[in-house]
């Protein structure tokens, strides 16, 4: 049975997906039953990092479903984007508002984004020298 040897890599990435599929649906129960206003998506997201940062790492499976979705990220932000031309009635007299929390969010994301890898960049530079 070629499909359940490990020289195939597709268990493997089930078995990141079912990884990935748990944490969120961890993030969904938090968020039922603590009545929290975050998405269950986001609360997995944090727990999934708590978690991997106390491992000290990232299993091979888990990362080759990451990168798959990666692939695919703008499809799976495309809903909540769309779901804000439904409501745009709720934002009347608010744009001013929404719009300065898109600028001050997207720029805060990028310099985040920025210095972690700037940080990572030479972490991994010092590691490589030794």
């Amino acid at each position: 049975m070629q499909f359940l040897s490990n020289e195939w890599g597709g268990m493997g990435l089930l078995r990141g997906f079912l990884v990935l599929v748990l944490f969120y649906l961890l993030g969904e129960a938090c968020r039922l039953v603590f009545s929290l206003p975050v998405s269950g998506g986001v609360l997995g997201m944090i727990a999934v990092t708590l978690t991997l940062m106390s491992l000290g790492g990232v299993s091979s499976e888990l990362a080759s479903a990451s990168q798959g979705l990666i692939s695919v990220l703008v499809l799976l932000i495309m809903p909540g984007v769309v779901g804000v031309f439904f409501k745009a009635d709720q934002f009347a007299g608010q744009w001013l508002a929404v719009g300065a929390a898109l600028l001050v969010g997207t720029f805060l994301s990028v310099i985040t984004t920025l210095l972690l890898m700037a940080f990572l960049v030479r972490r991994g530079q010092r590691e490589d020298s030794q």
